[in-house]
């Protein structure tokens, strides 16, 4: 399965910045993104294909316990 990389803005909306093989690969242009800048968070999603990354992204997802809870 390929690791995605995304561009999230407000209102869910999702910009694919680029697909990869391996996770080292798909961080490193993740990182550089980063670096250059700009609206919106990047994240990186493993998923079969774009539809799946795209569904995993758009899902809410509730925090888990914190410290010694």
């Amino acid at each position: 399965m390929p690791y995605f990389v995304y561009r999230v803005l407000p209102f869910a909306q999702l910009e694919p910045l680029g697909s990869h093989a391996s996770f080292k690969e798909a961080s490193s242009q993740a990182k550089a993104i980063r670096a250059e800048g700009g609206a919106g968070q990047i994240k990186v999603m493993f998923a079969d294909d774009a539809m799946q990354a795209e569904d995993l992204l758009c899902q809410i997802r509730t925090p888990g316990p914190a410290g010694d809870e």
